[in-house]
């Protein structure tokens, strides 16, 4: 089905047989607020052996050098297990390897295509979430090195990297070193050692879903960072920002329809076997219904995400129409996997409720999906931009 290759099916195949190693231990780290470090470490070294780490990284930087289709197809696997567990599939910043000097692809991509650093994306700002062009942390130049400032919010994964991702905009001086204000502001990336002084948790908000990946919110105040750490062009922040954005929307698809496979095959196993008046509940209608209405947003769900990864595949230089298509699946998958999950835990009853069941977990952890990597509200203004600007057939 969906007219998959071998070798797009070996590693489907690898990947499903990977998340279902991980899913005995979902109970465990939602329980204990996670696993022992111990164990990630294994299943981290174990998702390398398998050929499921840096799967969107290039073979010359120790990658896989999977395909936009087979990279999704690890990602939906994956996305069947709950708290995060699926994370230690990681995948690197793959924008990064075209604009990294010699020193950062040695400091900083290698090592972690290797699995030995990790990375975190510090971005987002109380002020400025979808719209990152209104953030107000600033960087200025002080001879060889850049001194940054800024309170950035949600940043993902803090507890776990050793380096991060800081975008500002540059403070800009004339001759008489005032500040100047007319011209605008350029974005700038810089990569940023953790820890380091001047960075320092603000505070770690508790937050809906419980996976040990925290998001904290994080103070930066005169951080000093040399020259050699800045990423790419002066000015290229943003474009650096929507290229992840565009990557990441399509992963976040790929792991909203995995869990949208798992919750379908659990409700559906779930009302088949439990009898009420005398009957499966499966053959009461409104259950019927439920059921029915799951499985088919997973097909149009995973249709539509398999077919986008391909375009890309066809066509990588094409990223408006990219840009646009990875809109569409995050809304649609994202929202569609929010529904199935609201069906399963009521199709499970009060066992739906209950911490240790996976529609309850996933009914917390998929509200998300239509936040982060930008609004389900963001994805529509960009489809609908793209939509009046280039007609439907460009998109569809």
């Amino acid at each position: 089905m969906y007219g998959l290759s071998a070798a797009d099916e070996d590693i489907q195949a690898r990947a499903r047989a990977f998340a279902d190693e991980l899913i005995p231990f979902e109970s465990q780290a939602e329980l204990e607020g996670g696993i022992p470090d111990d164990v990630a470490r294994a299943h981290k070294k174990r998702a390398r052996e398998l050929g499921l780490y840096a799967t969107n990284m290039p073979v010359w930087l120790g990658g896989t050098g999977a395909t936009a289709l087979q990279q999704v197809l690890v990602q939906e696997q994956v996305g069947r297990v709950t708290n995060a567990l699926g994370w230690v599939a990681a995948t690197p910043p793959s924008w990064f390897p075209p604009v990294a000097t010699e020193d950062q692809v040695e400091r900083y991509l290698k090592p972690t295509v290797r699995g030995e650093r990790e990375e975190c994306y510090a971005i987002t700002e109380e002020g400025a979430g979808s719209d990152v062009d209104a953030i107000e942390a600033t960087a200025s130049r002080d001879g060889d090195e850049w001194l940054l400032n800024g309170v950035k919010w949600h940043v993902t994964s803090y507890n776990s990297a050793d380096y991060c991702f800081f975008q500002a905009k540059e403070i800009q001086f004339d001759q008489d070193e005032r500040t100047v204000g007319s011209r605008p502001a350029e974005h700038l990336l810089f990569l940023v050692d953790l820890p380091s002084p001047g960075v320092e948790v603000v505070r770690t908000p508790a937050y809906s879903h419980t996976i040990s990946h925290q998001h904290p919110i994080v103070a930066f105040t005169d951080v000093r960072v040399p020259a050699a750490n800045l990423v790419g062009a002066a000015g290229g922040g943003m474009l650096y920002s929507r290229e992840w954005f565009r990557f990441e929307r399509l992963m976040v698809a790929a792991r909203c329809t995995g869990a949208a496979e798992r919750l379908v095959a659990e409700m559906a196993g779930f009302a088949g076997a439990r009898v009420a008046g005398g009957v499966p509940i499966a053959e009461h209608g409104l259950v019927a219904g439920m059921l029915a209405d799951s499985v088919t947003e997973l097909f149009a769900a995973r249709s539509m995400l398999y077919e986008t990864a391909r375009a890309i595949d066809r066509d990588p230089s094409d990223t408006r129409t990219a840009h646009a298509q990875c809109s569409m699946i995050k809304l649609f998958c994202s929202e569609a996997a929010g529904r199935v999950a609201d069906r399963a835990v009521q199709v499970f009853g009060g066992r739906g409720y209950m911490r240790e069941n996976v529609a309850e977990r996933f009914y917390r952890e998929l509200r998300v999906e239509r936040i982060w990597e930008g609004t389900s509200e963001i994805q529509r203004m960009i489809i609908a931009g793209q939509l009046t600007k280039r007609g439907p057939s460009a998109l569809v």
